[in-house]
């Protein structure tokens, strides 16, 4: 294909800039060798008759590209294609706030050849499935967080190993996967135990468990043993639609919709946080340090999961990593 006949689509309605827009859909090209390593890119004037984007769109998006070693120009001739760039797939199941901290650590730790696309599955098994199976041989690489199904063995078994990353829940992973996992169980375990002296402060302990959640009943077995080897008295909830929140009671919650329906309680009942009453949320986001006075959590490093994962990606070497699990006290608790 000619140069000046090669295309790339603007969305003029979205909100990424269009300059980026550009950017992205040059870098694609060169991902799936639609564009190879010297070939010509289409004029100045070829993409702003094209794309009806204007002149400074352009030349601001190819300076971009020739800052990330993506291509060059040479003088009287036009711009050329001199890097590789790669497609890289993240699978995340859905899109939270503490995902959003994993999604931003990962891609800021990528070089800028390297492109991510990322797909949710929603917990679906086939929604699961047809990512994986549209997905088989374009991509550099796959990063994938996987749930509880015994399909997903035999889904993900098509990806070459030396390519596959299973982060978050090491639930199908075997010795030969490259894994980046926090553990719901143990690590959960000996976190609850150094909030012990706070968790005096109360009756009994409640770990709010929805019946919509997807979080790992792994820690439903722990959270019991912690409470029967500390002597807490507890109770395992799972509260259809309305929680009551009762005093001296500290409450353990893996959903932050609970964490709402409690605040709200407490100043209904004039209750105050990490006084009348206690609250752990599990998973950190950027929010909680400043909700109310600061949420306690207790939550794997995300930031961490995502810069080792980047480190998969730009490193041709195994990866088998336990991201530790924490507590971080603050005055809700």
């Amino acid at each position: 294909m000619s140069a000046e006949n090669l295309s790339f689509q603007i969305n003029h309605d979205s909100d990424l800039p269009k300059y980026q827009q550009l950017v992205d859909a040059i870098h694609n090209a060169i991902a799936e060798h639609v564009l190879d390593k010297g070939d010509a890119l289409p004029s100045v004037n070829s993409i702003c008759k094209s794309t009806q984007l204007s002149r400074d769109t352009v030349f601001k998006a190819y300076t971009i590209l020739k800052e990330q070693n993506a291509i060059e120009s040479v003088p009287n001739k036009g711009y050329f294609v001199v890097g590789e760039t790669r497609k890289v797939l993240l699978v995340l199941d859905t899109f939270k706030a503490y995902k959003e901290v994993l999604y931003h650590s990962f891609v800021n730790n990528l070089p800028d050849n390297i492109i991510t696309e990322v797909q949710f599955h929603h917990y679906n098994i086939d929604n699961f499935k047809t990512i994986i199976n549209n997905s088989m041989g374009k991509y550099y690489k796959y990063v994938i967080m996987t749930f509880d199904n015994k399909e997903i063995p035999k889904i993900i078994s098509v990806i070459p190993n030396e390519k596959l990353l299973l982060i978050d829940w090491n639930i199908h992973a075997k010795a030969k996967n490259n894994v980046i996992y926090q553990d719901f169980g143990k690590s959960f375990y000996e976190a609850l135990q150094k909030g012990v002296s706070l968790f005096k402060k109360y009756k009994a302990l409640h770990f709010i468990y929805p019946t919509y959640t997807f979080h790992p009943k792994e820690t439903l077995d722990y959270f019991k043993k912690f409470c029967t080897d500390k002597h807490f008295d507890y109770a395992i909830l799972k509260p259809a639609k309305f929680l009551e929140i009762q005093k001296e009671i500290a409450y353990i919650s893996v959903s932050d919709r609970i964490l709402g329906q409690f605040l709200e309680q407490c100043r209904e009942q004039n209750l105050e946080p990490g006084k009348d009453v206690g609250f752990l949320s599990y998973n950190e986001t950027p929010m909680k340090k400043f909700i109310y006075k600061g949420i306690s959590v207790v939550s794997t490093d995300f930031n961490e999961m995502g810069t080792k994962a980047a480190a998969f990606i730009t490193h041709e070497e195994t990866m088998q990593c336990h991201v530790a699990t924490k507590l971080i006290i603050r005055e809700s608790l």
